[in-house]
């Protein structure tokens, strides 16, 4: 299945059509349950009255390689296919694990949201860019995504597919953090306003990175406060 945003280390990921979803191993492994346990669940439930629109939206079919290189099947869940499934999982263990999934998915989800309003932007950037300017040049527009990029990810693209060993072409935007995301869709907001208002570049960047420095500032503040008062 073509990913829009790749597996994370609690497998999920967003498809191609910006839908969150859960890896069949991953939960097999939160779970403590063998792969082919979960595997013969779902099959029961597609066995027991699950309409055939309700399996493919939600029960997408994938593949992968196990250690002995044979291709094997797995199946990449929505909110409404974990649900559907994990709900006889039962026991305390189970709940927490049911509840941090779906605080999971619903970070997934608020991810894929500012994804796709950066996508919006890009456009509203690239009108505000020719708007602004007499005439104009490639570099214009290279330059605004690249110091934009720099004051988010404290480096160039070309930089970041290096560190995190993204294919030259990719887009990084599926790639960073939900924090990184967040930072990268008000800078570039605030960005589309200040081609407006302030035509010189420096002072746009200096703006923009003060604004950074104190997003990041407040953005730790209260994890530094639990970390103190529970010191104390």
């Amino acid at each position: 299945m073509k990913e829009l945003i790749p597996m994370n280390e609690f497998g999920m990921m967003a498809d191609k059509d910006s839908i969150a979803r859960v890896d069949s191993r991953k939960i097999a492994e939160t779970f403590g349950k063998q792969h082919s346990h979960v595997m013969r669940d779902i099959r029961n439930l597609f066995n027991s009255g699950m309409s055939e629109e309700f399996r493919q939206s939600n029960f997408g079919q994938s593949n992968y390689l196990n250690e002995q290189g044979h291709r094997q099947p797995c199946y990449h869940l929505t909110r409404d296919g974990f649900v559907m499934l994990v709900m006889g999982y039962t026991g305390e263990k189970a709940m927490r694990f049911k509840e941090a999934y779906i605080n999971r998915f619903n970070e997934m989800e608020e991810h894929i949201r500012m994804l796709q309003s950066l996508r919006d932007q890009n456009p509203l950037l690239t009108e505000a860019i020719k708007a602004t300017r007499e005439n104009p040049k490639p570099y214009d527009y290279s330059n605004e995504a690249d110091m934009i990029n720099r004051i988010v990810l404290g480096m160039s693209a070309k930089q970041y597919r290096e560190k995190h060993g993204i294919p030259k072409g990719d887009p990084i935007r599926p790639h960073m953090s939900s924090d990184e995301a967040v930072l990268m869709e008000r800078i570039q907001m605030m960005d589309i306003g200040f081609q407006y208002s302030e035509p010189e570049y420096q002072k746009r960047k200096q703006m923009l990175e003060w604004y950074a420095m104190h997003w990041r500032e407040e953005r730790t503040a209260p994890v530094l406060t639990d970390i103190q008062e529970s010191v104390a």
